[in-house]
């Protein structure tokens, strides 16, 4: 069998991680795979596809979401797809021409649940593309139950829906941080953006330090995007000293893995979340996880080692910053081994696979 996979969203954030992580365990499986790719995305596919000789490139300069998508793709990139069995999209984009199966990835519909984090148009033009995706699909993809649930509330469930749980990233696991010293640091990761409810995190923390929480909040992003934040956190954030809260930019995967194990705490704040990774990193790497209380977290995180604040609350945060770490020794955790390989990529492509292909568990 040779299935098609569109690789132009190897350098997103979320998406490029889910990819980046499921390509090798695909290219393992002895089918063959025709990858759609950009120049933007070609250096980062070069290494995940070095000795696999069951991976041809196809080169397409088109966006994914654009019009010149929906309308202009060149014939002969066309033709050469429908030549495969199958065109599996990790994001719900999907190229016009296709004729032959189609399934696809919807890792969340966060736009419809909050709608406050675009505008009507952006809106409309999103639930265009999710309603387009599930249409075209023979089946969709997610990565929770929550998920699930809510592509079918907004989608209906004409067409299928199956979960493939996300996992741990490789370079998370590879390597021996044990040895680490923990530090008198709060950590935060992930995109800046209002639904991961930095602003919540902040002001809690500040709270906290008023009362005596001699920690540092370390924030993996930079500050000039820190813009769409609430405008009296933001007032309250321009008089705190970077030795207090700092944001450190882009860092590269082996120093966020230092930063993550030498941490006493990461929180995560977020208020929709479609899985949610930086928890299960932190915990596979010895650090405690704060995390709000929203149904996705719950469903996931349910039987680990996570302590739960309220989603939204400030002082609830607070509360329980304090609980854990005033006049406390920063410690390191040890998940269990069924706990470490509840989720993994190799589990996520598997079920992807077993779908696409028909093949028996």
């Amino acid at each position: 069998m040779t299935i098609t996979i569109d690789c132009r969203h190897l350098n997103a954030s979320g998406i490029g991680v889910y990819l980046r992580e499921c390509l090798p365990c695909f290219l393992n499986s002895p089918h063959n795979f025709l990858l759609l790719v950009d120049d933007d995305n070609r250096d980062k596919l070069s290494p995940i596809t070095a000795g696999h000789k069951n991976a041809a490139l196809i080169p397409c300069n088109i966006k994914p979401f654009s019009i010149y998508e929906l309308c202009v793709i060149p014939h002969g990139t066309i033709k050469k797809i429908n030549q495969t069995d199958l065109y599996y999209s990790p994001y719900f984009n999907i190229p016009s021409g296709l004729t032959i199966p189609v399934y696809t990835t919807i890792h969340d519909i966060i736009f419809p649940d909050m709608p406050e984090l675009t505008s009507k148009t952006g809106l409309a033009m999103r639930m265009w593309f999710y309603r387009r995706a599930a249409r075209l699909s023979e089946k969709l993809f997610t990565v929770s139950q929550f998920s699930k649930s809510r592509i079918e509330h907004f989608l209906g469930t004409k067409t299928p829906v199956t979960v493939a749980y996300n996992g741990v990233q490789a370079y998370i696991l590879f390597g021996n941080t044990s040895t680490i010293k923990k530090q008198y640091h709060i950590f935060f990761i992930g995109n800046i953006k209002k639904h991961k409810g930095l602003g919540v995190l902040l002001e809690a923390f500040l709270q906290a330090r008023n009362e005596g929480l001699n920690y540092k909040l370390i924030i993996v992003g930079s500050k000039d995007n820190f813009r769409s934040m609430d405008s009296e956190i933001l007032k309250r954030f321009g008089h705190v000293d970077s030795s207090i809260v700092e944001f450190t930019g882009f860092i590269p995967n082996e120093k966020l893995k230092e930063l993550l194990s030498e941490a006493a705490l990461l929180v995560q704040p977020s208020l929709y979340e479609g899985f949610g990774y930086p928890p299960l990193e932190a915990m596979t790497l010895g650090t405690k996880a704060l995390i709000s209380d929203i149904p996705v977290l719950r469903e996931i995180y349910e039987g680990y080692p996570v302590s739960f604040f309220r989603a939204g609350d400030s002082v609830d945060l607070k509360e329980k910053l304090l609980s854990l770490l005033y006049n406390k020794e920063p410690e390191r955790i040890v998940l269990p081994r069924p706990l470490r390989e509840k989720y993994t990529f190799e589990k996520t492509a598997a079920v992807i696979l077993r779908e696409l292909t028909g093949a028996a568990p």
